[in-house]
């Protein structure tokens, strides 16, 4: 074997070794499939995952993070509540530690909602998986979906607080379809709660 064909198959893989890397450890690739982000994000959409959000804490409560919601399936949702929070909702308002949050992101999903209502009063301990606290345990998240008419989130009883150890990053950016190109996802409503 010449040794132009063993530098090219030593560069072949080092390159395959350094995507497996970054896939397995950084990032990863997901499409949506349903409609339970709309308007954030539409069925197909294609995002990447940052993978190293969830082992440098680098999650907060307005972020956009998809988990493994059984062995099947992996879910995309936005990230309301942390370990330790008191989050309720009453008339229709996201409460965080007792401080109201807007919740801007939701505005056109609230207008077409039946008496203007988009989402039904709730607190942490009617929720599944809250051992009936007030607050999210330890080692739980509350997620809810930006479409709350028709997502399966927190709220319902067959997912309701989910394990922090089945987060699998937080999206990055959305790069299909390519004319909705965006990068950050994060809602700045939550910036009063995430001091």
């Amino acid at each position: 074997m010449n040794k132009e064909l063993r530098e090219w198959i030593v560069s072949i893989a080092i390159a395959v070794a350094l995507v497996l890397v970054v896939r397995s450890f950084f990032f990863v690739q997901y499409q949506v499939s349903g409609d339970s982000m709309v308007p954030t994000f539409e069925n197909k959409d294609r995002l990447v995952i940052n993978k190293m959000a969830t082992w440098s804490n680098g999650l907060n409560r307005g972020d956009v993070i998809v988990f493994h919601a059984n062995k099947d399936k992996d879910y995309i949702k936005r990230l309301v509540g942390l370990p330790g929070d008191k989050v309720e909702y009453k008339n229709d308002t996201l409460y965080i530690n007792g401080t109201a949050v807007e919740e801007n992101y939701l505005k056109s999903n609230k207008a077409l909602a039946p008496n203007g209502k988009l989402t039904e009063d709730f607190s942490v301990k009617t929720l599944s998986h809250s051992d009936g606290k007030d607050t999210i345990p330890k080692g739980k998240y509350l997620v809810l979906g930006d479409n709350r008419a028709i997502s399966l989130d927190s709220r319902r009883p067959e997912l309701g607080l989910i394990e922090s150890k089945n987060v699998v990053g937080k999206v990055a950016l959305r790069f299909w379809p390519f004319s909705s190109f965006e990068t950050g996802f994060y809602e700045e409503d939550f910036d009063k709660v995430n001091k």
